[in-house]
């Protein structure tokens, strides 16, 4: 097949490296010429992304997968389409901002050709493919969906840096507007993708049709509010434990210590590109879902809280020198998508402290250039606050910080004993 996949981010180009490595021949579009031309010097963009580089050196140079910022290249006489374009949502409103999408769309419209398969995985509220895109692609290709071309909706269910192995791992969804549609792409994605065994799954691994759009767009919102719905009952959960001076963690092992409990762990901030937004996403839509609000505006204040904490313990923080340790949303991510960095990092200079921000997969030149001043382990320090679980943080003691009065472990990854003699408070896990 000739398939075309529009943006190649962190998502798009191992997608568009996957379906030229099952044998297919594979264009890229992006709006960044720089992307196009590392991509197109077999280099890869971002590092991270396990087996990317070996595979961009493999398929690159074979022929089998190129780059290009011109729509009139890729998509005329393309068998499938796959967008992969980010949707925003709105700080403020909570209402996605669908300008890129849009834009990316109708350039796919003014060059979409008969015969071709459209594939949103870009993350949606239920109902776009069908009120949004569908009008949208016929008004501007004069084709009719459903007999001149399929539209259908498969959204992506991967994390970076294991894109290929998730890819293998997880059932691929998909939802078309018509049978047919459904039947092309479910055809279409057994042919691009391979499956693990999946013993513990109700039915085989591989490619399920959820019978329409809709299911397919409101499973994949599902899944991601779940997770932060239960991180906030678990922050909800940490913060009562903080009250009475109990270990929610000792609670939460507990209580999963049976099949019928799953508590996620709670935690000083929730962040990257999904599990913060897909349940504004869902919220919509359905903007009666009290429970994912809930969670949603109880997750979104945790730094607050972990900062308030510090503040119970030392007073007045004006003035101290106060370390965020991890600027990245995740250990072992270099992605500050939505990561707690930010409202730690203000929750603290609120306060009056004068704050700097370490994370060691960022340089000095990258902290800086987000408006930060970079701390390096072995300065002076009155106050660290653990904002992200890398590695590195496992084994810190307090003489890495001379002269800190209290480590706030908002990750519960920094050893206990280690710390013995210096206070330190972990969310919901109490004070040593």
């Amino acid at each position: 097949m000739r398939i075309a996949v529009i943006a190649m981010g962190k998502i798009g180009l191992p997608l568009a490296v996957q379906f030229a490595d099952a044998g297919h021949d594979v264009v890229g579009v992006d709006v960044q010429e720089s992307v196009v031309a590392q991509v197109n010097a077999a280099r890869e963009p971002f590092p991270g992304e396990a087996h990317l580089q070996d595979k961009l050196s493999e398929l690159v140079p074979a022929g089998r997968l190129r780059a290009t910022t011109d729509y009139a290249d890729a998509i005329p006489g393309a068998d499938a389409v796959v967008i992969v374009v980010p949707l925003f949502v709105n700080d403020e409103t909570w209402q996605p901002d669908f300008a890129w999408m849009d834009a990316a769309t109708r350039s796919l419209a003014e060059h979409l050709t008969p015969g071709t398969l459209v594939s949103y995985e870009t993350t949606l509220p239920v109902g776009t493919t069908r009120g949004r895109w569908k009008p949208l692609l016929e008004e501007l290709s004069g084709l009719r969906e459903g007999s001149d071309f399929h539209l259908v909706f498969s959204p992506e269910r991967v994390l970076t840096g294991r894109v290929f192995a998730d890819l293998r791992r997880y059932p691929k969804l998909v939802g078309g507007l018509s049978p047919e549609g459904a039947r092309r792409a479910v055809e279409f994605y057994e042919a691009v993708l391979t499956f693990d065994e999946r013993p513990d799954l109700a039915r085989p691994n591989g490619v399920w049709d959820m019978g329409s759009a809709e299911a397919a767009e409101m499973a994949k919102l599902a899944e991601t509010t779940y997770r932060d719905v239960n991180i906030g009952l678990a922050n909800q959960y940490a913060k009562f434990a903080d009250q009475v001076g109990v270990d929610v963690y000792a609670v939460i092992e507990a209580c999963n210590s049976q099949p019928y409990s799953h508590i996620h762990r709670p935690g000083i901030a929730v962040g990257g590109h999904c599990i913060p937004v897909y349940p504004r996403l869902y919220l919509s839509t359905d903007p009666d879902a009290t429970i994912v609000r809930a969670a949603r505006e109880n997750n979104a204040a945790m730094p607050e809280y972990a900062v308030g904490r510090a503040a119970e313990l030392l007073g007045d923080l004006t003035g101290l020198r106060a370390v965020v340790l991890g600027a990245a949303y995740r250990g072992r991510v270099k992605e500050t998508a939505f990561s707690g960095v930010f409202a730690t990092v203000d929750a603290l200079r609120a306060r009056g402290a004068q704050v700097l921000v370490h994370d060691p997969m960022y340089t000095d030149e990258e902290i800086a250039g987000s408006g930060w001043e970079p701390y390096h382990v072995g300065e002076p320090a009155d106050l660290a606050v653990v904002q992200a679980d890398h590695d590195d943080y496992r084994t810190l003691t307090p003489a890495d910080l001379p002269g800190v009065r209290l480590l706030v472990d908002g990750r519960n990854v920094t050893d206990a004993a280690a710390w013995a003699g210096t206070p330190r408070v972990v969310i919901g896990g109490g004070t040593a």
